[in-house]
């Protein structure tokens, strides 16, 4: 005998979920707002997710599979170090100021600061910043050894301030800020690999 199907579509209710968190915050998302977005008894969702954290790390876990994969494939996939960072740039930018969804990153702006219960969801959040800034000072080690870069080029600390601007372009942009004026930052950040 078959089981009884879902009455709920898990894939449209993480998607939900996701975009819920993104706008809000992990501590800015309540069960009973998780119940009104979804349209779920919150017994459900426990049942299809295990937890509110769960879930959490599961929207966060999509995001990065879809959305936020643009900064994996700019560093990987652009031919030399300045077309990646302009790249990984410009793609951050469209994606943060997108109309019709959430502003900014969901990395960046679901938790910075908890309460010391949601302590283990800050903290798993900032390795996953961590990360972020790992891949770009990787990509500009890289183009330290391949000679792309000028000679005395501090790549970790270029890295830094990439990472640092990064994430300032997503505070930026959740507080409104235009992405003309996100733009326009961009010929100063990529100067810095030519004047190094």
């Amino acid at each position: 005998m078959a089981g009884r199907p879902r009455e709920f579509d898990r894939d449209i209710a993480l998607r939900k979920a996701r975009d819920l968190f993104w706008e809000r915050g992990y501590e800015g998302v309540s069960m009973s707002d998780l119940t009104a977005k979804l349209g779920l008894a919150s017994a459900r969702i426990y049942a299809a997710f295990g937890s509110k954290e769960a879930l959490f790390r599961e929207a966060v876990a999509l995001y990065e599979a879809q959305e936020g994969a643009f900064a994996a494939k700019a560093l990987s996939e652009a031919c030399s170090v300045s077309e990646a960072i302009k790249r990984l740039f410009i793609d951050a930018i469209d994606l943060y100021t997108r109309k019709g969804a959430p502003r900014g990153c969901m990395v960046v702006s679901s938790a910075t600061n908890c309460s010391n219960e949601n302590d283990s969801v800050r903290e798993w959040l900032a390795g996953h910043r961590r990360s972020r800034t790992a891949t770009i000072l990787e990509r500009l080690q890289k183009a330290e050894r391949m000679g792309e870069l000028p000679p005395g080029t501090d790549a970790d600390s270029l890295g830094d301030l990439y990472a640092t601007a990064l994430h300032g372009i997503s505070v930026q942009a959740r507080d409104g800020v235009s992405k003309k004026r996100l733009l326009a930052m961009l010929p100063p950040l990529l100067s810095l690999l030519e004047s190094r």
